[in-house]
């Protein structure tokens, strides 16, 4: 099986909006969230959703997924405390569902909307072949890694830089089996499932997604989005 493990137990603080966690703001009157769904939902590979909600908001996202014809979501539980919890707990519930079958999760934010349907295919493909697949993007900038003191500790060269984002994919029995050594040792504070399986000394394989593949965290992510879609909507009626 193929499965979907989607966090979305954030807040939206960085963002600012006072009635609502981000990943059900609205753009095209369509939440954050069922835009990123409506790609899963969409390709034909994927088998199922796991979705890792905030408790409190998990009967609203019910009445959405009606509302939207989203109809692969298996499961949807309770968030957790960070984001290495709230995977954690979508985790099991992909394991409730697979049983004994091997399964591929990819590993998703609730806020990452602009991906494609082939990114997810590649994904798969990348998981079958390598165990592991990272979604990343090429570096346009150059990066600079910091020391504590703030003086520049090196510069790495940007054609052998990558920013990793999401999603990311793995066997569900190694990522699943990943997490639980790292509660068993208490660590709590990996920032993705990249870090969690690198520190385990898993080999890592990438693959390379669409530029606009942005995380929607502030105010100005949302109006890229918007901007981004609005783009798209052209290029179907003008051919640009």
């Amino acid at each position: 099986m193929n499965i979907a493990v989607i966090f979305a137990g954030g807040v939206g603080k960085r963002m600012g909006s006072k009635d609502r966690p981000k990943q059900f703001l609205e753009l095209y009157n369509k939440p954050i969230i069922i835009h990123t769904l409506d790609l899963f939902e969409r390709n034909s590979e994927i088998d199922g959703i796991v979705i890792a909600c905030v408790e409190e908001w998990i009967p609203y996202l019910q009445e959405l997924l009606y509302k939207f014809r989203i109809e692969k979501v298996k499961k949807i539980v309770p968030g957790g405390s960070s984001g290495q919890e709230s995977i954690y707990h979508g985790l099991l519930a992909a394991k409730e569902i697979a049983g004994d079958e091997p399964s591929i999760v990819l590993i998703h934010d609730g806020v990452r909307p602009l991906i494609t349907e082939q990114l997810l295919s590649d994904n798969i493909r990348c998981v079958q072949e390598y165990g592991s697949a990272i979604t990343t993007a090429v570096v346009k900038e150059t990066i600079l890694v910091v020391s504590p003191d703030g003086s520049i500790d090196y510069v790495p060269d940007r054609a052998n830089s990558r920013i990793a984002k999401a999603p990311q994919s793995f066997w569900l029995e190694d990522i699943l089996s990943a997490h639980e050594k790292a509660l068993r040792e208490g660590r709590r504070d990996f920032i993705d499932s990249c870090c969690l399986m690198q520190w385990y000394g898993k080999d890592l394989h990438l693959v390379d997604g669409p530029s606009e593949n942005i995380k929607i965290t502030t105010p100005d992510d949302f109006y890229a989005m918007r901007a981004i879609l609005e783009a798209r909507e052209n290029a179907q009626i003008y051919g640009l």
